[in-house]
């Protein structure tokens, strides 16, 4: 009896999939877009890519075609309901269908505490960040269920998960897709559409390149995470990937910290008299009485 032929993990060759802010800011330079559509085309995915401005999309399609990879660039605004139904419906036309639907596009936004913050860039900046997933899912979900089948990726932050960050605009804005991430899986899981998020660290992007960061921002930034490594655009695009795959079909809601271990807490070695503590407890079998 002639048995299965074996199963390649990681093959997207009959996947559809729209990445938006498939685009980088920097020719030549990874961002968190097109890593993720490069990642996706090399595995066999047809990939439209989506970005406001086309030029930078273009330079992500010209390095997949130098791969062999399958791609078309879109220009959308997903902040407009009619261009993102507009970009649903033109890759339902070049590829024949939409399995996939990354939402990448956001912005650092507006500054300020919610005193000084300014409200007219408030609700702009919430539009690009979390407005804008909807839309988009909005219109894939249709095709994903004529389809039977779909996976959703949002991407969130660090800064979704906790606090201590400068603005108001940035951490409540990921915390809300963090939030919609878990409402639209249990509203889609039935119909067999997984809904997953990342959240990346301090990954050295060319957006962050571009704010002019210092080489002493970025070490300290790299000092924050367990690892002591500093992530790319790269990283971030393989834990999409995964969650895009069908490895991870029994996964959904999923809030995935792509940070080196930055959530995870303090290193050990950074924390002298914890220890310090564990190592007595070790020694002589008797708990520290401040830590019990």
């Amino acid at each position: 009896m002639a048995s299965n032929p074996p199963h390649q993990p990681f093959r997207f060759d009959d996947e559809v999939a729209i990445v938006s802010g498939a685009g980088s800011r920097m020719t030549g330079e990874i961002g968190n877009g097109r890593a993720t559509a490069i990642l996706l085309a090399r595995q066999g995915a047809k990939v439209a890519l989506l970005d406001i401005n086309a030029s930078w999309a273009e330079e992500t399609k010209r390095m997949i075609d130098a791969e062999g990879g399958i791609s078309a660039v879109i220009h959308a605004d997903v902040t407009d309901e009619a261009s993102c139904k507009n970009a649903v419906a033109k890759t339902i036309e070049l590829f024949g269908t939409v399995s996939i639907l990354v939402n990448i596009v956001g912005v650092g936004g507006a500054m300020g505490d919610a005193t000084t913050v300014d409200l007219a860039a408030w609700e702009r900046d919430m539009r690009i960040n979390v407005t804008s997933m909807v839309l988009m899912v909005r219109h894939v979900v249709p095709e994903m269920r004529r389809i039977g089948r779909g996976a959703i990726v949002n991407l969130s932050s660090v800064s979704g998960l906790q606090g201590g960050n400068p603005s108001l605009l940035y951490p409540t804005s990921k915390g809300a897709i963090i939030q919609m991430t878990r409402a639209m899986a249990s509203q889609h899981g039935t119909e067999n559409i997984r809904v997953n998020c990342v959240c990346p660290g301090m990954a050295f992007t060319p957006m962050v390149r571009s704010r002019g960061i210092s080489d002493e921002m970025r070490q300290a930034r790299v000092n924050q995470n367990l690892l002591k490594q500093e992530g790319t655009g790269w990283d971030v695009g393989y834990a999409i990937l995964f969650l895009c795959s069908k490895e991870a079909k029994w996964i959904t809601g999923l809030i995935m910290p792509v940070d080196g271990g930055t959530t995870a807490g303090k290193s050990v070695s950074d924390r002298p008299a914890l220890a310090a503590d564990v190592l007595a407890e070790q020694m002589t079998g008797i708990p520290n009485k401040a830590e019990h």
